[in-house]
């Protein structure tokens, strides 16, 4: 079958999470871990958005039997004029064994060798802004040692 449209997109700005914070979960039912990280900075800038992370933003990561991560993340947002922004995510990180332990040890790895992928849904009660809840977006991220970035990007 070929497919009658190609998937396009179009850069929508650079997430920035800046990790404050750790509570670590021993096995539970759904993995072999779970990590709540917590973030009070991090910013989403593009050339249509500016907003700052504000604290109270966490990931509910779980680290599932076959070694995949995946992120359940949930950020609040402070866009210029004192309007917010909420923003959910879920995605998948997963490398070979060497460089997850890397990561784990919070040393840098190379983007390359780390697959970071997830889906975001927006809500804001901005009207400038108002786009944002009616779309979707595509983040490909990398994993830095204090810090997980997204280059996102709008589905059109």
């Amino acid at each position: 079958m070929i497919p009658t449209q190609a998937l396009r997109t179009t850069f929508l700005g650079e997430l920035r999470i800046e990790i404050a914070g750790s509570h670590i979960f021993g096995a539970t039912p759904m993995g072999q871990a779970r990590r709540i990280d917590y973030f009070e900075s991090g910013h989403l800038q593009g050339p249509r958005i500016d907003a700052r992370i504000i604290a109270g933003s966490a990931d509910a990561l779980l680290h599932r039997f076959d070694g995949v991560i995946q992120p359940d993340v949930r950020l609040t947002l402070e866009i210029s004029g004192g309007h917010h922004l909420f923003i959910q995510y879920r995605g998948y990180r997963h490398a070979a064994p060497e460089v997850m332990e890397r990561i784990a040890q919070a040393q840098a790895v190379r983007p390359e060798e780390v697959y970071l992928r997830t889906a975001l849904f927006f809500e804001t009660d901005s009207t400038a802004h108002d786009w944002l809840n009616r779309t979707v977006a595509i983040g490909v991220g990398r994993r830095e040692p204090q810090a997980a970035v997204y280059d996102v990007y709008e589905v059109l």
